[in-house]
């Protein structure tokens, strides 16, 4: 499952298709935003707030192509029933007054049939991309858009490629894998390929909003982590330069372990007692604190999808957390993810509220890890799946670890510019060569 940008995607050259959508708010229907949906739309509408999973189908079940588009109209239209943050509007309030500026309303979603967009002379992608940004954006209605990539005859896989995309406000990584696999299951004609509706993901904001004040532990830790970061969030520790805000981030995609080398380092860590990600930010931490003296400290995303009703639901269930690591033994990276976990599982908003708002914290430094094997759902390697992500501009570093079938790779944003780019690929140069070495001394080891 690789993880992309769309500038960087894997694209037959062909003819693009996309699914026309329209979504009536109905102001009489009001729903809460959660913490994240509130920081991310307030940001206002913009290109580039977008993601997406993309996919090949099989057409075999269907005797022409127009047969083929009509089923996955249907079945798209059928997965917009299912989940009821497909069927939600965002709104802003034009007086600049209001202290909730920003809205969200159920809304009633209609389909009027398939839109072709002219390559003329431009790669897919592109196409693509400028198809995303115009619709997938914080108050489009809606924000979320199907699209279709028919190859060219000459292509040797004539198997279309689906995209299916939305800005972040109503879906995470997860998300998008249970909207392949409502498609997947109902072109295949799955007999479960008809669901009930999903636990719509305004439910569990309210959950959120239900529960009682977090620990007073926890208060304590989040205000030492920013009295720590001088009222900031972690940043990346080596100098970013001075990013230019109308600059598209660089985003490279490295193989870092094939699936032999990383089955090693996953035997290293079971005879550890840790799970394979602790021996990966093992190496992270050592990196930082033998090149630079310096502690490992990042932005850890951890996800909310806390109870069973939410595994196949729909929504933002995502929050962050704060990675610390001070020692760099696997064991004690494993006790800190586990504690990034536990800081990330009590509701961020009355939280930050008491610590005077969430920092501006510009070079914040996050890291993700994500075990696509490990979740509830997965696309099979032969339809060739993809998480895909706008091209934005970035002031931080973030990378992302994926780990998969084929071993683990990495994904990584930092700006644009001379002084960033050399430290940050002296940085993943570092990350890279450390991870592969220790996979080889687990080799090495086990022979």
């Amino acid at each position: 499952m690789r993880l992309t940008t769309v500038d960087q995607m894997r694209l037959p050259p062909g003819t693009v298709y996309s699914l026309e959508t329209h979504a009536i708010p109905d102001a009489s229907r009001e729903l809460p935003l959660s913490f994240d949906q509130r920081l991310h739309v307030g940001l206002g509408d913009r290109p580039g707030s977008w993601m997406g999973v993309a996919f090949r189908i099989e057409s075999g079940p269907f005797a022409s192509p127009k047969k083929v588009a009509a089923a996955i109209a249907d079945a798209w239209e059928a997965a917009i029933a299912r989940h009821g943050t497909l069927r939600t509007v965002f709104s802003e309030s034009p007086d600049p007054a209001d202290e909730r500026r920003v809205r969200l309303h159920e809304a009633t979603v209609t389909r009027d049939g398939w839109v072709r967009h002219p390559r003329a002379g431009r790669p897919t992608r592109d196409v693509l991309r400028h198809l995303l940004d115009a619709y997938c954006r914080p108050f489009a209605t809606p924000s979320h858009r199907l699209c279709l990539i028919v190859p060219e005859r000459a292509e040797a896989d004539s198997r279309p490629v689906l995209v299916i995309a939305s800005d972040h406000a109503h879906v995470d990584m997860w998300s998008l894998l249970v909207l392949a696999d409502d498609i997947r299951a109902a072109l295949a004609g799955d007999p479960d390929a008809d669901p009930p509706a999903s636990a719509p993901f305004a439910l569990h904001t309210r959950t959120l909003e239900a529960m009682p004040p977090a620990p007073a532990d926890v208060v304590a830790r989040w205000r030492r982590i920013l009295d720590d970061g001088d009222g900031r969030m972690p940043v990346f520790p080596l100098p970013l330069g001075d990013p230019d805000p109308a600059e598209p981030a660089v985003v490279e995609v490295r193989d870092v372990l094939d699936a032999a080398a990383f089955a090693r380092l996953e035997a290293e860590a079971q005879a550890r007692g840790v799970r394979v990600i602790a021996l990966v930010i093992s190496q992270l931490a050592a990196v930082f604190r033998e090149r630079w003296d310096a502690p490992l400290r990042a932005v850890f995303p951890v996800h909310s999808r806390n109870e069973p009703r939410w595994r196949d639901s729909v929504g933002w269930y995502i929050t962050n957390a704060v990675l610390e690591v001070a020692d760099a033994d696997p064991a004690a990276c494993a006790a800190a993810v586990d504690d990034a976990v536990r800081l990330g599982a009590y509701p961020l908003a009355p939280i930050f509220a008491s610590l005077g708002g969430v920092p501006e914290t510009p070079g914040m430094f996050a890291i993700s890890w994500l075990d696509v094997r490990r979740m509830p759902l997965r696309l099979d390697p032969s339809l060739e799946p993809q998480f895909v992500s706008a091209v934005l501009p970035t002031d931080g570093v973030m990378i992302w670890f994926i780990a998969d079938e084929s071993g683990l790779h990495l994904r990584c944003r930092y700006p644009a510019g001379e002084v960033a780019a050399r430290h940050a690929g002296e940085w993943l140069d570092a990350v890279t060569a450390r991870i592969r070495d220790a996979a080889a001394v687990a080799a090495d080891a086990a022979s």
